[in-house]
């Protein structure tokens, strides 16, 4: 769609209108809100565990449960949007996923708070693919960039800030307010999209969605996903990983099969083809592996390691949060004036080097000042990934792309996040050690390191290649 009328002034000029705002504002509200809540649940399970006297490995489904159906959904939840409206879409995803947080926060034991979250993740599954797709489907000129990079600012900050929140409310509230603290961000979200953005879908799409494709990809994603988040607890070489492990994926090779044939596909098979659209996204997805790996083993070495408590571990984190946050912001303004994969191999380089020298660094003040380094390298790696992707996409398919994008990301993330756990578990030695052994953390981030920098490289032979047209060109 073209930008509405009263924008073409201000468009013009590389400006933002109050109405251009709010559509960013909307879209950002609702990327901080699902980055918030997957991660800030994580400091809160050992005071749940406390509430429901359980042990806090039983509870960890109340994480993976919620990753689970996010991840298996989005490419579906990307779809929708793109055949029935955007916004109808984000704002249904908003609506179900505030109702499903009161239930979560009402829950009178794990049971219902595990199934709570099941849900909410099939709810946040149609809402963040859908934002960025807003937001690009709305700016179709050169301000593009800066917008998403503004959205995935907040997304980026909700990925570091979740820890502060979660540990703050469970030591000075309830861990129940988390759930709470979405219902507003909702409200707001949903309002802002109603009142201020206008309706884009595919118009060439019959309005049929394409449902033994979603149904396969789903199931397929989900198989999988369960395989590798229990691989370590089943064991790795049992027949209940493998046989997710293997159902999992020839249910994708039917899925992949189902939309060769499709009139009206799930997943634009073509992007597979797309070289920089694949190179670029599995960049990215080596860049969120990192972050998914700092975020999680930070919160450990910091807590347990470290002996910091909740609080002053989220304070930490405040770091990583203001380093991601201000690199995304400005991704937009940098990728007007260079490539986005320059950028990106750029971002992929600092946040290896810096990832390095975090595992040396004693003095907390140090410690907290290359956590910023690191946040920065790695959030403007992250958004830059969907500015990136996007300009090698139709834009009948905007969403569906950042379904695939994202699925991608949490989906490497997910298994990067398990093998991992099972690697620092054979270095301390013994499960029961593995939180507080600093050595070993250390030395799994400095593996993270290099995967960092291999993302770099992998970029290099896309700097030489000729840029892709600018959105608006000749398609």
């Amino acid at each position: 769609m073209k930008a509405p009328s009263g924008n073409r002034a201000t468009a013009g000029r590389g400006l933002f209108t109050g109405r251009d705002r709010a559509v960013i504002a909307a879209a950002a509200l609702s990327m901080l809100l699902v980055q918030m809540d997957w991660f800030a649940l994580n400091l809160t399970l050992p005071v749940i565990a406390r509430d429901f006297h359980e042990p806090t490995t039983d509870l960890q489904w109340l994480v993976s449960g919620y990753m689970l159906t996010l991840g298996a959904f989005m490419i579906t939840g990307g779809r929708v949007a793109d055949v029935h409206g955007r916004r109808a879409t984000l704002v249904c995803g908003l609506a179900g996923f505030g109702l499903v947080s009161i239930l979560c926060g009402l829950a009178p034991s794990t049971g219902w708070l595990v199934a709570g979250r099941v849900v909410q993740g099939v709810t946040a599954a149609f809402i963040f693919p859908v934002a960025v797709a807003v937001v690009t489907a709305y700016f179709r000129d050169d301000r593009q960039g800066r917008a998403v990079g503004t959205v995935l600012a907040f997304s980026a900050m909700g990925t570091a800030l979740g820890p502060f929140v979660g540990g703050t409310l469970a030591e000075h509230v309830s861990w129940r307010a988390v759930f709470y603290l979405n219902v507003p961000i909702c409200a707001a979200a949903a309002f802002l999209m109603l009142r201020y953005v206008p309706e884009t879908r595919d118009t060439h799409a019959s309005g049929r969605l394409d449902l033994p494709g979603a149904a396969a990809i789903a199931a397929g994603l989900t198989l999988i996903m369960l395989g590798v988040d229990q691989g370590a607890r089943w064991g790795w070489a049992t027949p209940a990983t493998w046989g997710c492990l293997l159902a999992g994926a020839a249910l994708l090779a039917l899925f992949a099969r189902i939309e060769r044939r499709s009139a009206e596909p799930l997943l634009d098979l073509g992007l597979l083809r797309n070289g920089p659209f694949v190179t670029i996204t599995l960049a990215g997805s080596l860049s969120n592996v990192v972050y998914c790996l700092v975020a999680v083993l930070s919160a450990l070495y910091l807590q347990q390691a470290r002996g910091l408590s909740p609080f002053t571990a989220g304070l930490i984190f405040l770091a990583l949060s203001v380093g991601a946050g201000t690199a995304s912001y400005c991704s937009g303004y940098l990728a007007h004036r260079w490539r986005p994969e320059v950028l990106m191999a750029v971002a992929m380089f600092l946040s290896g080097a810096s990832l390095l020298a975090l595992t040396w660094s004693t003095p907390i003040v140090l410690y907290a000042a290359v956590f910023a380094v690191v946040g920065a390298g790695l959030g403007l790696g992250w958004a830059l990934t969907n500015v990136a992707t996007q300009s090698y996409v139709p834009e009948t398919r905007l969403a569906g792309a950042s379904g695939f994008v994202l699925t991608s990301l949490v989906l490497l993330g997910a298994l990067a996040v398990a093998v991992a756990s099972t690697v620092l578990e054979a270095l301390s030695g013994s499960a029961s050690r593995a939180a507080s052994d600093g050595s070993a953390i250390e030395l799994v981030l400095r593996a993270a390191a290099v995967l960092a920098l291999l993302g770099g490289v992998l970029l290099l032979h896309l700097i030489r290649a000729p840029s892709p047209p600018k959105l608006g060109d000749t398609p």
